[in-house]
């Protein structure tokens, strides 16, 4: 037996509406899986509807980790993501089962799978207070400008509305003077798993736009306004960045009528969207790609066949 093998782990990512969890759920099944989530807004309380978290129905007994145990307001970022994530892969792993990670938020998969050194030589509390305090005199968006001007490609792919990882974008580039793609390459250590990806999408664009859509359209029917509104009534709205709800909240406060507000979640999860699928289609990235051509069943079984494959590797 080869002890220094690495533990297998399977990663299932892709753009939001793509049917990552359906295919992790099925592909979980198969494999004797665990899902953990790599999904940076499905770790709040309360975001349930909006941030599409898999209901117990959907998971049909797998077990899901790393969701809904943080309070909507509250703090987390990805160096806690690492942590927890490698503590319930080491646990996953220990149970003789196979850890899935399975998400779209590429910073946090990237970091986690890459073996990132996030080292506190990035971290100034000062800085970051600074940048703080800026954010509540400014605003999101010039901000997000601010951001813009400096470190182009992390503008990109965060959104305007994300306050918080555009001021941890800032904060790096100010501490370090770097930008956080170039800090993070610098990083980059030896993976510590055994990785086999799997890329879920659409092969039209067109048509995952048209299935954002009507899910946007479901989550309102599922009672996503209700959401919302006890969300912005019992927390603090403006620490919650999760598309769906500040256009929400902006029609709360009287800022815009409700089909604005919903034109608003509809295109900003669209361009959400276009930002995965330029961070997961990268050169560099690896991955089997499986598109909507084929069933849930239909790559689940065959993401399960070339794991099997790749693990006797």
């Amino acid at each position: 037996m080869d002890m220094e093998k690495k533990p297998e782990l399977i990663v299932i990512c892709g753009p939001t509406a793509a049917g990552k969890t359906a295919v992790a759920v099925e592909t979980a099944k198969r494999v004797g899986g665990v899902i953990i989530s790599a999904d940076s807004m499905q770790i709040y309380k309360e975001l349930s509807i909006g941030t599409a978290k898999p209901t117990k129905e959907e998971l049909d007994g797998v077990d899901c980790r790393l969701i809904d145990f943080v309070e909507p307001d509250g703090e987390y970022n990805v160096f806690r993501f690492k942590q927890d994530a490698e503590r319930e892969i080491a646990d996953v792993v220990s149970a003789g089962k196979v850890p899935i990670l399975c998400g779209g938020t590429g910073l946090y998969i990237d970091l986690l799978t890459s073996n990132t050194e996030l080292s506190a030589e990035s971290n100034d509390e000062a800085v970051r207070s600074e940048l703080k305090k800026q954010a509540e005199e400014l605003g999101a968006a010039e901000m997000h400008r601010k951001l813009e001007e400096v470190d182009k490609a992390s503008a990109e792919r965060i959104h305007p509305n994300d306050v918080k990882r555009v001021i941890r974008a800032l904060e790096i580039y100010r501490v370090t003077g770097k930008t956080q793609s170039e800090w993070d390459a610098g990083s980059v250590r030896e993976s510590n798993y055994s990785l086999f990806r799997a890329l879920v999408s659409c092969r039209d664009r067109a048509k995952l736009y048209e299935r954002i859509d009507r899910r946007v359209d479901a989550m309102l029917e599922a009672g996503l306004l209700d959401e919302a509104k006890r969300v912005y009534e019992n927390y603090d709205a403006e620490k919650i960045s999760a598309i769906g709800y500040p256009e929400l909240f902006a029609y709360f406060r009287g800022e815009c009528g409700l089909d604005e507000a919903v034109a608003r979640i509809k295109q900003y999860s669209r361009n959400y969207a276009k930002r995965q699928l330029t961070w997961f289609r990268r050169g560099e990235y690896e991955a089997e790609y499986f598109t909507d051509e084929r069933s849930v069943a239909e790559i689940a079984a065959n993401i399960a066949d070339l794991f099997s494959d790749f693990a006797k590797k």
